[in-house]
């Protein structure tokens, strides 16, 4: 049985202002209208017959995941939630002891991360047939990916001799190199990118990291001992947090005896700046790819993209993206740097580093409209069959004016079912909750008056997500 376990992780700090924190690269909208982790998703679903797919994600994302899923198979899906990033090497770890636990050791792992994109799935799964019958015969299998130019984005495989019928021997796995060296590793033609795509037997890969990072093993199973039983699982906090912070490749793959390399035949891209996002898509006439609200004028070779007018005149080789509450504006040569950007902001504690104008929650999403001293509009979107928590507010009041839908109110002990253009005020310190009984998304403008409008200002009584009661 292949096994697909998509690893969902990561900042995606290159891709501000649209990849942040709280809502990552693998959730970005391609121009396609899909996401990197939906794309993915069918990656592995193509080639897993009717095996589950494993995804491991951070526990606040799994109500996002859950969503990008809607709708492909999701009945197959398997979750294990972390409660902080240990990188790759505590993650497949314990993904591999609960593929042994409900699957037998002889199960293989597809390692497929979320925020890579290909398109031809004829020939990935062609390579993966490849990939399967080495890790057949105990290999630890990676993809290389063929340089088409000298990089130093990327960590390098440096391959030996052939084995099997599309497979090399791995004779060393090398960190991002200078550019000198990067030119020499593509003349060579032995070398590859590590795109950090895997294949392996279940036990060959638990074998090999309880002889080369056993803390990394018993800490990972230690974890997954002591979290619940019942999907998703959500692995133990205090547990996990123990397990050392090391990616698979220094872990096990830089050490390990038996290693081989399949070179991908498919394409591929790791969407890694906002240079590779603007080589996606068709240009016209002058070069530019632009998406959304755009004109351009006397502008050559730039990628625009925005939610509101954006003009550009006499520019070229630009990125513009705007998002709404962020403008970046950069070079597309210099697109790596965005991640300085992010750097600084966090320095500042900016919340933009973090959060988007809209935030994503279990149970829908909400919008800042205004965020002012002596009040705060927010747009909820309240999705079918949710609820927000049972709460109050110690500073601060509430009003919603239902815009769509119909909503289920409860304040203090009354209920109210509001429709289209209906409004209740909550007072401060009063018990409220909002619901959606209906089929269809309902959504509200809340105003907040008072004198902080802080998301610790939050009493919880009742929550079916589990949230602590500082989160909204």
């Amino acid at each position: 049985m292949l096994i697909p376990v998509i690893l969902s992780g990561g900042a995606g700090t290159r891709l501000w202002p649209v990849s942040r924190q709280a809502y990552p690269k693998p959730f970005m909208r391609l121009a396609d209208g899909g996401s990197l982790l939906s794309r993915t998703l069918e990656r592995a679903l193509s080639v897993a017959g009717a095996a589950p797919v494993y995804t491991v994600t951070h526990r606040d994302h799994y109500f996002l995941t859950r969503d990008a899923y809607s709708g492909l198979d999701a009945e197959r899906m398997r979750f294990l939630l972390e409660p902080t990033g240990r990188n790759t090497a505590p993650a497949l770890a314990v993904a591999a002891l609960a593929i042994a636990a409900a699957h037998g050791d002889a199960a293989e792992m597809l390692v497929l991360p979320a925020d890579h994109l290909v398109r031809d799935l004829t020939a990935f799964a062609r390579d993966v047939i490849h990939a399967r019958s080495l890790a057949a015969e105990g290999y630890l299998v990676t993809f290389g990916i063929r340089p088409d130019r000298p990089d130093t984005g990327f960590g390098y495989i440096r391959a030996g001799s052939f084995i099997g019928e599309a497979g090399r021997e791995v004779e060393a796995f090398v960190e991002k190199p200078d550019l000198a060296t990067a030119r020499r590793y593509v003349e060579s033609g032995h070398y590859y990118w590590n795109a950090g795509m895997f294949c392996f037997r279940v036990d060959v890969l638990l074998a090999a990291l309880a002889q080369h990072a056993p803390e990394v093993l018993e800490r990972a199973r230690a974890a997954l001992a002591a979290s619940p039983a019942v999907e998703p699982i959500a692995l133990d906090r205090a547990r996990f947090a123990e397990c050392p912070d090391i990616s698979i490749d220094y872990a096990v793959m830089e050490k390990a005896p038996k290693r081989a390399v399949v070179p991908a035949s498919f394409d591929w891209s790791d969407i890694g700046s906002w240079k590779a996002i603007s080589e996606l898509g068709e240009a016209d006439a002058d070069g530019n790819r632009l998406r959304g609200n755009v004109i351009a004028v006397e502008s050559h070779d730039c990628y625009v993209e925005s939610e509101r007018l954006v003009a550009t005149v006499g520019v070229d080789d630009l990125v513009v993206v705007d998002t709404g509450d962020a403008v970046l504006v950069a070079h597309r040569e210099k697109s790596q740097q965005v991640r300085q950007v992010v750097d600084q902001l966090k320095a500042r504690g900016h919340e933009a580093a973090q959060v988007h104008r809209t935030v994503y929650r279990p149970w829908g999403s909400y919008t800042v409209l205004e965020d002012a001293t002596d009040c705060k509009v927010k747009r909820l979107v309240v999705n079918p069959g949710h609820v927000l928590s049972l709460q109050m507010h110690h500073r601060r009041s509430e009003h919603w004016t239902v815009v769509s839908g119909t909503a289920k109110v409860t304040v203090g002990e009354t209920e109210y079912m509001l429709t289209r253009n209906q409004s209740i005020g909550i007072p401060v310190k009063t018990k409220h909750r909002l619901e959606n009984p209906t089929t269809e998304p309902i959504a509200l403008i809340e105003v907040q008056c008072g004198d902080y409008f802080g998301e610790d200002d939050i009493v919880r009584f009742e929550d079916r997500y589990g949230r602590a009661a500082s989160t909204c």
